[in-house]
C-alpha cells in the first residue's frame, strides 16, 4: 500500500534518514518509535508528500488515499462538531456550506437547492451522518454537542473532531501523530477498540506504551538514519532489542580487539624491511573491513536515590460533605474523600466528571464552596500544576532552578535528572522565562522530585514526557514514601503506581480497594448487572392457555438460575465474613504486640510488624468492601 525505497533525507550536515526502507500493508499496525529528533514527524511530512527525499522515493499504491492527525491544534472555522466530522472531502464540506445557506435563507434558488441537495445524497452525505455520531459518541462527544461551533471548544475538543473526521472518512492508511494526547482513559478505550478492526493501515508514533502494546503488530524504529522493524507490540520489541543489542556490541568489541591487533602488528613492523609488505597488508585489512558502529545505549536509567518526604499523620486530607458549582453547574453536592498515608490513588472517568476539579479542591487550589477541607499532621502538599506557574523562577536558568531546593544535591547529579527529563547538553542554561509550556512542566516534575512533598497531586504529570521520560518520572515514585493522588490517561503509568481506583463520574466516587486491573474487572462486573437489571421484561402473557410447555420450562431455567446466583453470592458473604473475622483477629494480634516493649529490643521487628499491619489493614479494608458488594447482591436477589 505504501513503499518506502533507498530513502536519504539531510537537513545541512545532519543525516536523518539513508538508504531506508519500509513496506506498509493494507492491515498492518506499525507503532513508529525512535528518540525526539530522530526524524518521526519528517517521515510522516516525507510519506504525505509535504517534503521530498534527497535520494530514493516514496509511493503510495494507484488510488490508495491517506489521512493524517498532526500532533498540534488543527484550524476551524465557522463548522459545528457534526458538520466537520462529515466534512470528508472538499465538495462535501462545500456543500454542507451551500445546504446551510439554504436553511438560513440566505439563499433562495430552489433550482440550486435540488441540484445541492442531489450531489450531496449521490456522495453518500446523508449516510455520513450516523456515522460520525456513533464516532463522536465513542470520542465522548455529548449529543447536545454536534450542532456547537467548534471554535468555541478547547483545542482539546478540537482534535477529538478532528481524529472523528478522519475515522468517518476511514483512508487506506492512517498517519496518526500522538493521537491518545487529548483523549481521556474511556475515549482511549474505545479508541484503541475501534483501531482493532480498522479496515486499511495504521502508522502511529505515540509515546504511549499500553496503546502500543495493545493495538500494533509491530515496531518501527528510527535509529542510526535507519528504519528498523521489529514483529510484535511495544514490549516484545524492547525484549528484540536488547537481544540485538548485546550482538552488535559482542561483535563491535571482538571487531575493535582484531582491529587493535593489526593496528599493534603495522605499528611495529612497518619500519622494518623484511616485514614492511605485511604490516602494510594489515593496514589494508583494517580499510577494507565493513565497520560495526558503536552501539548507543539509549535504555540507561539514572541512578539516583531521589529525597523522601517528611512523614505524615496517619489521616493526611479529608474532605466532608464537600459541595461544589460552577454557576449553575453543579458538580458536587456533598462529596466526601479522604486519603491516609502511603496510598497511591489513581482518578478516573469520564471527561468533564470532575476529577480535575476534586484534584484542586484536595490541594486547596479551589476554595471550599460548602463543607471543610482538613489536613492531616504534618501534611505538605504539593500540586504539579500550581507548582509550574508559581514556584518556577522566570530569571533562573533550568539548572540554576532546579538546584534551588532545600536539599543538598550536587550539581552533575541535577544535571544528570535534568537530562532524564529531556533537558541535555546546553539546554540546561536557557533561562526559565523562555520555555515552552512542555519545558516548563518537566522542569516542575525535576523540582517536586527533588524536594517532594508528603502529599502529591498530579493532573496527567506525563503528557510532555517520551517514553524514557515516563520511565524516568515512574522510578522515584515507584520509591516515594508519601501519599501520591493522580490523574492519567497513560494506562501504563497507571498500572505502575496505582494500588487505589477512585472513579469519579456525575459528582459521585465509586471506591476500588484495588489497581487498575481491579478496577477494569470490577468495573467491567457492575456494568454487567447493571444492563441485566435493565433488560426489558419479557412481552406480558396474552392468556394462561397461550403459555406453552417452552415458555414455562424458560421461566423455570430461569428461576434456577437466580437461586443458583443467590447461593453463589451467600456463599461469597459467608467465605469474606470468615475472612474480615481472620483478618480482624489477626490485626488485633499485630497490635497487641506492638504494645508490648520486648517487641522493640528485637532489632527490625517493630519494622516488621508495622509492615505486616499496614498489609493487613489494606487487605481488612478491600474484604468489607468485597462483603458489602456481595450482601447488597444477596439484599437485592432476596426481594
Amino acid at each position: 500500500m505504501m513503499t518506502i525505497s533507498g530513502m536519504t533525507k539531510a537537513f545541512g550536515a545532519h543525516v536523518l534518514f539513508e538508504d531506508a526502507s519500509l513496506q506498509v500493508n493494507r492491515g498492518d499496525r506499525i507503532g513508529l518509535v525512535g528518540p525526539n529528533g530522530a526524524g518521526k514527524s519528517t517521515l510522516f511530512s516525507l510519506v504525505l508528500g509535504y517534503d521530498t527525499p534527497d535520494e530514493g522515493e516514496v509511493t503510495i499504491e494507484r488510488n490508495g488515499t491517506m489521512g493524517h492527525l498532526p500532533q498540534e491544534t488543527a484550524p476551524v472555522g465557522e463548522e459545528t462538531v457534526l458538520e466537520l466530522a462529515t466534512a470528508i472531502t472538499p465538495e462535501i464540506a462545500e456543500l454542507q456550506r451551500r445546504l446551510k445557506l439554504f436553511e438560513a435563507g440566505h439563499d433562495t434558488d430552489s433550482h440550486d437547492f435540488h441540484e445541492v441537495q442531489a450531489r450531496f445524497d449521490e456522495l453518500g452525505g446523508y449516510q455520513l451522518e450516523p456515522t460520525a455520531k456513533t464516532i463522536l459518541h465513542g470520542l465522548a462527544f455529548r449529543e447536545r454537542d454536534f450542532d456547537r461551533q467548534l471554535k468555541a471548544m478547547s483545542g482539546g475538543w478540537v482534535m477529538r473532531a478532528h481524529l472523528a473526521r478522519l475515522l468517518v472518512q476511514q483512508p487506506d492508511l492512517l498517519l496518526l501523530d500522538e493521537p491518545t494526547n487529548h483523549l481521556d482513559l474511556e475515549a482511549l478505550q474505545w479508541f484503541q477498540e475501534y483501531l482493532k478492526t480498522y479496515p486499511g493501515g495504521v502508522l502511529l508514533i505515540s509515546h504511549d506504551r499500553e496503546f502500543l502494546n495493545q493495538l500494533v503488530g509491530s515496531i518501527v524504529e528510527i535509529r542510526q538514519s535507519r528504519l528498523l522493524r521489529y514483529r510484535g507490540n511495544y514490549d516484545e520489541y524492547l525484549v528484540q532489542r536488547e537481544a540485538q543489542s548485546e550482538q552488535l556490541l559482542a561483535a563491535y568489541k571482538n571487531q575493535q580487539r582484531d582491529i587493535q591487533r593489526l593496528q599493534e602488528f603495522a605499528d611495529r613492523f612497518r619500519a622494518k624491511a623484511s616485514k614492511a609488505s605485511q604490516a602494510q597488508a594489515k593496514l589494508k585489512q583494517i580499510e577494507r573491513m565493513d565497520k560495526i558502529e558503536a552501539p548507543v545505549n539509549e535504555s540507561r536509567k539514572i541512578k539516583f536515590k531521589f529525597p523522601q518526604p517528611q512523614r505524615s499523620g496517619l489521616k493526611v486530607i479529608t474532605l466532608k460533605n464537600i459541595h461544589h458549582a460552577y454557576g449553575n453547574t453543579v458538580v458536587y453536592r456533598g462529596m466526601n474523600c479522604e486519603a491516609e498515608r502511603g496510598q497511591r490513588i489513581v482518578l478516573v472517568g469520564p471527561n468533564g466528571a470532575g476529577k480535575s476539579t476534586l484534584l484542586k479542591l484536595l490541594a486547596g487550589v479551589l476554595p471550599v464552596q460548602g463543607g471543610t477541607r482538613e489536613l492531616g499532621l504534618n501534611v505538605k502538599v504539593g500540586y504539579y500544576a500550581q507548582y509550574r506557574v508559581e514556584m518556577l523562577n522566570p530569571e533562573h536558568t533550568v539548572v540554576q532552578e532546579a538546584l534551588d531546593t532545600p536539599q543538598r544535591i550536587s550539581e552533575q547529579t541535577v544535571r544528570t535528572v535534568l537530562g532524564s527529563f529531556l533537558f541535555r547538553g546546553d539546554d540546561v542554561f536557557k533561562s526559565v522565562g523562555v520555555l515552552s509550556g512542555g519545558e516548563k512542566s518537566r522542569l516542575a516534575l525535576v523540582k517536586l522530585l527533588l524536594d517532594p512533598p508528603n502529599l502529591l497531586l498530579m493532573d496527567e504529570p506525563t503528557t510532555h514526557l517520551d517514553m524514557a521520560g515516563s520511565d524516568a518520572l515512574i522510578s522515584p515514585l515507584e520509591s516515594y514514601e508519601g501519599t501520591l493522588i493522580f490523574i492519567s490517561h497513560d494506562v501504563y503509568f497507571i498500572r505502575q503506581l496505582a494500588r487505589y481506583v477512585l472513579h469519579v463520574n456525575n459528582g459521585e466516587l465509586m471506591h476500588y480497594h484495588g489497581d487498575y486491573q481491579y478496577y477494569l474487572e470490577k468495573s467491567a462486573a457492575i456494568a454487567a448487572a447493571i444492563a441485566a437489571s435493565a433488560a426489558p421484561a419479557a412481552p406480558a402473557v396474552i392468556s394462561t392457555r397461550a403459555k406453552g410447555k417452552e415458555q414455562k420450562r424458560s421461566e423455570a431455567e430461569a428461576r434456577n438460575v437466580r437461586s443458583r446466583e443467590r447461593r453463589e453470592q451467600e456463599q461469597l458473604v459467608s467465605t469474606l465474613e470468615k475472612e474480615i473475622a481472620r483478618l480482624e483477629q489477626k490485626q488485633k494480634e499485630l497490635a497487641a504486640e506492638l504494645e508490648k516493649p520486648e517487641t522493640y529490643d528485637k532489632p527490625g521487628r517493630a519494622v516488621a510488624v508495622n509492615r505486616e499491619l499496614s498489609t493487613i489493614t489494606e487487605d481488612l479494608t478491600r474484604a468489607t468492601a468485597d462483603w458489602e458488594q456481595a450482601a447488597a447482591r444477596v439484599d437485592r436477589k432476596s426481594t
